[in-house]
């Protein structure tokens, strides 16, 4: 079968979409160094600034600012590693406990149905920060993949950022 002119040397065109984000660019070339790693800086800052849920013995909760759902946390260990195996046994238990409470707390705060809990290690895995490793836990509720994002291509967030980390912290105590 002969090529057309724009098949030629390009192999078939897939049926993707592609979305561009160069402003993402940032982080991949990204220095490793602590001293400009957001996930340093967040500990340094008062809680309702650094959007900090709470702080644990050896990570901290803090919500993400581009939040796949409203609630979205992450668990965050204070020291700057990028590698799981890196993790000292009072780190992952802190982490492990962290992810419990945060459980517990967006539940109460938010009645989740579900979460999505887990780890994106390296840039090739998908970590837009892979110098500082990172445990996301995204609430879930039936529906909430409507069709806002799939066909406008729009996240609904009903909250800003700080009402819900109010929320999520005083819910934190509660629980």
């Amino acid at each position: 079968m002969p090529e057309s002119e724009e098949q030629k040397g390009a192999g078939l065109r897939d049926k993707f979409e592609r979305l561009w984000t160069p402003h993402r660019m940032a982080y991949i070339r990204r220095d490793a160094k602590s001293d400009d790693c957001p996930f340093c800086v967040i500990p340094t800052m008062a809680d309702a600034d650094g959007l900090i849920v709470h702080r644990g013995s050896a990570a901290y909760a803090v919500l993400n600012l581009f939040p796949y759902n409203s609630g979205h946390l992450m668990l965050v260990p204070y020291r700057h590693i990028s590698g799981y195996e890196e993790l000292t046994v009072e780190e992952t238990a802190d982490i492990a406990d962290l992810t419990q409470h945060a459980i517990r707390a967006v539940r109460h705060a938010a009645g989740a149905h579900g979460f999505n809990v887990g780890m994106n290690l390296g840039t090739v895995a998908g970590a837009g920060i892979a110098a500082h490793l990172h445990q996301h836990l995204v609430p879930r509720w039936g529906g909430d993949t409507n069709f806002m994002p799939v066909v406008g291509h729009t996240k609904v967030l009903p909250q800003l950022l700080p009402e819900t980390r109010e929320l999520l912290a005083k819910a934190w105590l509660e629980v």
